[in-house]
């Protein structure tokens, strides 16, 4: 006799989405969409997961997954939703991938994993009903939400819904536009009462940048190793929550503009950044652009200090340590209070940077502008030169740094990431949640310390740049400006190192200047030998200069 399926009935809050124009992107680009796909869908996942949610079906696009705390749905939809938003600026508007989500509280069956009932259909069916990027709640959710979320709600009213016997009551979740504002909403909005409380109190909201904590840079001397700020005094905090709690290795957490500049070499180096100009007066403050900090730490912004009213600050350090007030009494106490909160945060994580005033009201007023950054893709993958990492090989570093990379580095919980820079600087975050953040932050953090574009040398257990061992990297390698190069020939080396985009290349030159090449090779060595043997056709006394992105010597 066959088994029988057990069905258990729950009270759960289900959350759908999926997303908007799915087909159309799929039948313009099939392999672009899939591909972007993947990588919002870890996104996605992750944070479900992080906000203790189960994904419990999905199809295509599609995600359904519950909650225990409709509270918590909530908070994950928007920061999926803002954190997708922040990805989708760096494509035009017609290839865009934004999601639909539907909220609701529903009784439910669970049948070998999956959840059936009218709970996941009226999800499915709020879903429908959201703005492009928008997030759509039942009047369950909403009860259960509207003074817990600083966000505000706009009431749809009664709607009639396909397969549902009655109106669905529904409430929109007010979206942050591009420019930072909320959108308006229709009758029956309202501000939350956790807002109108931070507000009424001026409470000061100090947030930890959450991967900031496991940071370090070595430059010509030892700094103290981060350390776990005080738990209780994070607890204490208004909004702490926010952030992800921080470990003794480092802590969990697409995207900021690079800066511009000429192309980046084709054998992976950043190209040659000048020095970050002072910001433009009275440049208007933005969430999504604000350097050093965390994902989370940006839509925390977005979320509670853009919209505050009043006067309020905003302050921060090279590594990501943040604090914020809003609702002072004066432009003075607010800046004197944002400070001295970041001076608080630096000291108990052991930081050495300085905190330094970010924003003033909705006005920057960073002196030093945006940090250098290289061009983008800041990562490429390649098989053949992809490594495991090895501290004792990371190069430009001096021994005391690459021994502070193996013992803080080189144990560390994934994700992570080394910005290095041309003297051998680097930056390092650890523990973080998402591979890009760990990236912007390190190139972020490392750029505005070294004054030139970083490079990542190494993500998670792997070196993903081509590390010389056969020669000693001495600097990174820029084609259009190495003198050892004929200027006439120096072009034609940049050329021909683009169209080389995958395997070991090397370039040699002899006493006159002129280049030899050794492209996509399988080793260093096959790399070398092919430089060394094409220039000695057309120069004499030849010598290897670069491998990969590096300037290189004999060891």
């Amino acid at each position: 006799m066959a088994e029988q399926t057990v069905l258990k009935r729950k009270i759960a809050a289900i959350f759908a989405a999926d997303i908007a124009g799915y087909s159309r992107l799929v039948a313009e680009d099939e392999e672009e969409t899939l591909r972007r796909l993947a990588a919002y869908r870890e996104v996605v996942d992750d944070f479900i997961a992080r906000a203790g949610g189960r994904i419990f079906n999905t199809a295509g696009d599609a995600v359904l997954a519950e909650f225990s705390s409709a509270v918590e749905a909530v908070r994950c939809a928007i920061d999926i939703q803002e954190s997708l938003r922040t990805r989708n600026m760096a494509y035009p508007p017609s290839r865009q991938m934004s999601y639909r989500i539907g909220i609701t509280i529903g009784d439910v069956v669970e049948r070998d994993g999956d959840l059936l009932g009218d709970g996941v259909n009226i999800a499915a069916r709020l879903e429908g009903l959201a703005d492009v990027g928008g997030i759509c709640i039942s009047r369950a959710v909403h009860e259960q939400v509207a003074n817990k979320l600083s966000v505000q709600f706009a009431d749809m009213g009664a709607r009639e819904v396909k397969n549902i016997p009655t109106p669905v009551h529904a409430y929109r979740v007010a979206m942050r536009r591009e420019d930072g504002t909320v959108a308006p909403q229709g009758k029956g909005a309202r501000r939350s009462g956790v807002t109108r409380l931070i507000q009424a109190a001026a409470a000061v909201v100090v947030l930890m940048a959450a991967v900031g904590i496991g940071t370090a840079l070595y430059l010509d001397h030892r700094d103290p190793p981060p350390s776990q700020p005080d738990a209780a005094k994070a607890a204490a905090e208004a909004l702490s929550r926010l952030s992800t709690k921080p470990t003794p290795s480092g802590a969990p957490s697409s995207s900021a503009s690079p800066s511009a500049g000429p192309p980046a070499s084709p054998a992976g180096a950043p190209a040659p950044a000048a020095q970050p100009s002072a910001i433009i007066a009275a440049e208007k403050f933005e969430a999504d652009t604000v350097p050093f900090v965390s994902e989370r730490a940006r839509i925390a912004l977005a979320r509670d200090y853009v919209p505050a009213q009043g006067y309020k600050a905003f302050a921060t350090t090279v590594n990501g340590v943040i604090a914020y007030v809003t609702g002072q009494p004066s432009e003075e106490a607010a800046k004197a209070a944002a400070l001295e909160q970041c001076h608080q945060r630096a000291e108990s994580a052991n930081s050495s940077h300085k905190c330094e005033l970010y924003a003033v009201g909705d006005t920057i007023v960073y002196p030093h502008g945006k940090p250098p950054m290289p061009p983008l893709p800041w990562v490429r993958h390649d098989p053949t030169t992809e490594r495991a990492f090895n501290a004792a090989e990371i190069p430009l570093a001096r021994d005391p740094g690459r021994a502070r990379l193996a013992a803080n580095y080189g144990t560390a919980r994934r994700t992570k990431a080394i910005a290095l820079g041309p003297g051998g600087q680097f930056v390092y975050f650890v523990g973080g949640d998402l591979a890009d953040d760990v990236v912007r932050r390190s190139l972020e953090s490392c750029g505005a310390q070294a004054g030139t574009a970083c490079l990542i040398v190494a993500l998670d257990d792997a070196f993903v740049v081509p590390v010389p061992t056969v020669m000693k990297a001495t600097g990174f390698f820029h084609a259009a400006s190495h003198t050892a190069i004929a200027a006439d020939a120096r072009d034609e080396v940049a050329r021909r190192l683009a169209a080389a985009s995958s395997g070991w290349n090397a370039i040699a030159v002899g006493t006159a200047g002129h280049p030899g090449y050794g492209l996509n090779g399988d080793r260093e060595e096959t790399a070398i030998g092919g430089a060394l043997a094409d220039c000695s056709t057309r120069d004499q006394d030849c010598r290897v200069i670069a491998i990969g992105p590096f300037t290189v010597e004999d060891n």
